[in-house]
């Protein structure tokens, strides 16, 4: 059986799942005040530091890695991004890929966008791909987000929900921001519910890489 890479914070086993706490909270506070300087003086991201749920309806704070005899068949959607390009989930085969559930006025959405940069940036060399799947916004809008936080991974334009829906089972319609973990097959390995932690989704990206 494949050895999984443990998740920080969790036990092991085939199937974990944390809740942040209180004390996780505080710990993303802490954090916060590490982030880029445009996050750092960013009002919305302040209001995720700060608790304040104005603008979006949070995750629940949760990670769960799957194990792989336990994983659905492989996420099947097309999606459009803000470019016009059209890519198929079939395109992901062979590739550990992230994709991140986002809109420009979502607080935590803020407060992670670094954190989502500087791990694009450190998996490239090893193929992992990230896609951005934002829920609300127009182009003009979007590509004001990524040009502040320095985004250069591409996003579906998903507000007709189409990429949503196909992940329904996965993915709280309510709940942004969230994160899943594909596996070199398509299939969802691993979900962060809510404001992700660098540390987290890092190990989450290096079990996948790995197996």
């Amino acid at each position: 059986m494949t050895q999984q890479t443990p998740v920080p914070g969790t036990s092991n086993g085939l199937s974990r799942r944390r809740i942040l706490s209180a004390a996780g909270a505080a710990t993303a506070f802490g954090l916060a005040a590490v982030l880029s300087g445009c996050a750092a003086d960013d009002p919305l991201a302040s209001q995720a530091r700060a608790g304040d749920n104005k603008n979006y309806v949070a995750g629940d704070g949760s990670v769960t890695e799957y194990a792989k005899e336990t994983r659905k068949p492989p996420v099947a959607f097309t999606g459009t991004l803000y470019d016009g390009t059209k890519v198929n989930s079939a395109d992901f085969a062979g590739k550990v890929t992230v994709l991140n559930f986002w809109f420009a006025a979502c607080a935590p959405c803020r407060v992670e966008a670094p954190e989502l940069r500087d791990l694009h940036t450190e998996f490239a060399a090893q193929g992992v791909a990230f896609y951005g799947v934002n829920l609300r916004d127009e182009q003009g809008t979007a590509q004001a987000f990524e040009q502040n936080f320095g985004i250069t991974y591409p996003s579906f334009n998903d507000k007709d929900g189409q990429v949503l829906l196909a992940l329904s089972g996965m993915v709280p319609p309510g709940a942004v921001p969230t994160t899943l973990v594909l596996d070199k097959q398509g299939r969802v390995a691993s979900r962060v519910l809510g404001q992700l932690e660098k540390g987290t989704l890092k190990a989450l990206i290096t079990s996948a890489v790995g197996e």
